[in-house]
């Protein structure tokens, strides 16, 4: 909003007056795009009810991430800043692809240093994240459940087996 002001050289409130008017107008035309807030600024983007159509049309077909990559950005986006090491951690495996790819991606990039020996890099999500994700801002990612939650979903042997693995992980982090 700022920058958008600064370029056209209007105080920020004309802006955000016009942004409102389009967004009504837009709104009231029923077109197949609409404007939406999107990591602190805005987007025209693809209405859902003309989301097919515009994916029949689409030539470029879009990368998708694989399984551990998705898993890799989820533990990034929830744990943020995190280091490549604490990821590798939480997932159990070498994540080294996985962060290369979403470097790659630009869905995450170098937050900085730990500021401990070594100073491994901080990772984190970007605007782009966000914007693919349709998300205005990192705190509008949706909660993590509740361990309780899910142990109530477990039957005997998985919660037996859950329980034995907390407790490995726990001896694991002890020493």
């Amino acid at each position: 909003l700022s920058k958008l002001a600064e370029i056209i050289e209007v105080p920020e409130w004309e802006v955000q007056e016009a942004l409102t008017v389009l967004e009504r107008d837009i709104a009231a035309q029923a077109r197949g795009i609409f404007l939406r807030r999107s990591a602190g600024g805005y987007q025209l983007v693809t209405h859902p009810s003309a989301f097919p159509w515009v994916q029949k049309l689409a030539e470029k077909i879009q990368p998708t991430l694989s399984s551990s990559a998705m898993e890799t950005l989820s533990i990034i986006a929830y744990r943020q800043p995190i280091t490549k090491q604490e990821v590798e951690h939480i997932r159990g495996v070498r994540a080294e692809r996985s962060i290369g790819r979403l470097m790659e991606l630009e869905l995450i990039c170098e937050m900085g240093r730990k500021p401990v020996v070594g100073r491994p890099i901080l990772y984190g999500t970007t605007d782009l994240f966000l914007r693919s994700f349709g998300l205005a801002q990192i705190e509008d990612l949706p909660a993590l459940p509740n361990i309780d939650d899910i142990k109530k979903t477990l039957d005997d042997d998985q919660l037996r087996l859950f329980e034995e693995m907390q407790g490995a992980s726990d001896s694991t982090e002890e020493e």
